[in-house]
């Protein structure tokens, strides 16, 4: 089975960093199949369900091995976050006008 391990990123809706330091294991997906009787799509693989959570890199790619899994590993991209503030906006060195 191939499986691939990564970070998630945080999503739009949320402004934190929850569930975004532990590393996730979870299956790739399986071709799906349509039912033709109702063309409903379905899939027999229930890995799909099933994600594992790790506090280390090192812990998922052991786990993985010993299972016997194949597995890929997508690396975080860093993120580059500049300080800002409120009054920023309303500063004598502003570059752009400020207008309402």
């Amino acid at each position: 089975m191939q499986v691939r391990i990564y970070k998630p990123a945080k999503t739009a809706m949320q402004s934190g960093q929850r569930n975004t330091k532990e590393w996730l294991l979870e299956s790739e997906p399986a071709p799906k199949e349509i039912d033709p009787l109702m063309g409903w799509t379905s899939s027999r693989d229930t890995m799909q369900q099933v994600k594992l959570y790790f506090a280390t890199l090192e812990e998922a790619t052991a786990y993985a091995k010993k299972e016997g899994w194949r597995y890929t590993v997508e690396l975080p991209h860093a993120r580059h976050v500049r300080p800002k503030a409120y009054a920023d906006n309303f500063a004598y060195n502003r570059v752009g006008r400020w207008t309402h």
